[in-house]
């Protein structure tokens, strides 16, 4: 099972970028699916999660500007992040428990996307 994150790049401050995260590989359900960062110098923080039933929970830090969905049938999960701030800038990591068709789950992590917002 692998996880492929994208959409990181430089933008300035007020502007949106959307991320992206691919699941692919033997894949049998998956089941929790977040967004975390990384800031330079900083511990792995929670972003967004969004159950595959539930309520979407978001760090206090994004609510209102940022917004985590998912694509059951491409095995995708977005983050939409608008009204980006200097201190947004982190390597964004999406993460997820998969249920592999052996019927083992964990929890998988894909490599990281940068996202630098300037002032």
């Amino acid at each position: 099972v692998q996880l492929q994150a994208s959409g990181g790049g430089l933008v300035q401050a007020g502007e949106s970028l959307r991320l992206s995260c691919t699941a692919s590989g033997s894949i049998f359900r998956i089941n929790d699916m977040g967004w975390w960062r990384q800031a330079p110098g900083g511990k792995r923080e929670l972003v967004a999660t969004i159950p595959s039933g539930g309520n979407i929970n978001y760090a206090d830090s994004v609510k209102g500007r940022f917004a985590i969905s998912r694509d059951n049938i491409k095995n995708m999960v977005y983050l939409q992040m608008n009204s980006l701030k200097p201190e947004d800038t982190a390597v964004y990591y999406c993460n997820a428990h998969i249920t592999t068709t052996a019927r083992s789950g964990a929890y998988y992590w894909g490599q990281g996307t940068l996202v630098t917002v300037s002032s």
